[in-house]
């Protein structure tokens, strides 16, 4: 085999005088043009007959522009000569859209936050008017999967822009149906939960072939413009919260202690009345029964009366003086206390 020289240092050697060599090279092979053409042809059917599928994808087989199967993940083979075409989508991934922002990198190295990129650009997507004329700053993403490659491929001209308009049009029809206030607070899960039905509705009425993991709000804010405004009033309400707040504290602890109160006191008062109420129903039955003894036995009776009550005078006293009208001097102390014995004669106790 004749060795090539190579140029000297320095030279160019042109195209025609390479080429002419490779022609020489091969007149010393009998049919040696067919045979590497031959060759190049095998080794282009082969290079286009097989393709590979990915674990996460779903590959969709065209022959001349007609669906004619799908393959899984693995090795395949294919007509060559660009008769089938491939496209691979991947239908086992939950795909993400961003709105108002795009993340511009994603970190893996622990304490090194992810970044995003917030810049003007994406703020017709994310400025909104609320129901109550303010405009406000959301930012949200939608997640979902690919359930049908073949409708996603061709029932919908674009539908990775469709999905991003239909979302955007159904997220600013639901804040536009809502105070502002609601939106920043307490009715953000209810914003995308509403937003994530329409918006499955629609895509599903398309036939796009898509199935909605999630859609999530990220931020929702004023814009930069008023937000010393909006800080302040939010302030306001936030004092607002924690003076009723504390107002409801307090009359949490006194509305039960006063009606504890209230209930005592009539809880008393319904005693009192029965005590009062058995006590007179009491006393009327003991007069009948005197009553009915005194007319069998007048004179018995009024004398019993007559003693029962000076014992129960009596009883409560703790001294007695006899005076005598006629008694021209004081008569001697009688102490009728029980126990005590009176003064011996002569003075001595």
């Amino acid at each position: 085999m004749t060795e090539w020289n190579h140029p000297v240092k320095g030279s160019i050697t042109p195209l025609e005088d390479v080429l002419e060599r490779i022609r020489q090279q091969l007149k010393r092979y009998k049919g040696g043009p067919l045979l590497i053409l031959a060759a190049v042809l095998v080794v282009m059917v082969l290079w286009t007959a097989w393709f590979t599928v990915q674990p996460e994808e779903t590959g969709i087989v065209q022959r001349f522009g007609k669906v004619i199967r799908t393959a899984g993940p693995g090795l395949h083979f294919k007509l060559p000569y660009g008769i089938e075409k491939v496209r691979l989508l991947p239908t086992a991934r939950v795909l993400k859209e961003e709105f108002g922002f795009r993340t511009v990198s994603v970190s893996t190295v622990p304490g090194e936050k992810t970044r995003y990129d917030t810049r003007g650009e994406y703020k017709d997507e994310s400025l909104m008017l609320t129901g109550d004329l303010n405009v406000i700053d959301v930012q949200w993403i939608i997640q979902y999967r690919i359930e049908d490659p073949i409708r996603y491929l061709f029932q919908v001209r674009d539908t990775s822009k469709t999905i991003r308009d239909t979302t955007e049009a159904v997220m600013r029809r639901a804040v536009g149906n809502r105070l502002g206030s609601d939106v920043l607070t307490t009715g953000r899960v209810a914003v995308a939960s509403e937003a994530k039905t329409e918006i499955q509705k629609i895509l599903t009425s398309y036939e796009s072939g898509v199935r909605l993991v999630t859609v999530e709000l990220q931020d929702v804010t004023p814009p930069d413009s008023v937000k010393p405004a909006f800080n302040e009033v939010n302030e306001s309400r936030q004092d607002r919260e924690r003076t009723i707040n504390k107002a409801q504290e307090q009359a949490n602890r006194e509305i039960p202690k006063a009606r504890g109160v209230a209930t005592q006191s009539i809880s008393e008062a319904e005693g009192y009345a029965l005590e009062r109420i058995n006590r007179a129903e009491g006393e009327a039955t003991r007069f009948e029964a005197i009553l009915g003894q005194y007319q069998q036995a007048p004179q018995v009776t009024r004398r019993r009366l007559y003693l029962e009550a000076m014992t129960g005078f009596l009883s409560d006293m703790k001294g007695l003086y006899i005076v005598d009208q006629d008694q021209k001097a004081m008569v001697p102390w009688l102490p009728i206390e029980s126990g005590t014995q009176p003064p011996a004669k002569g003075g001595q106790p």
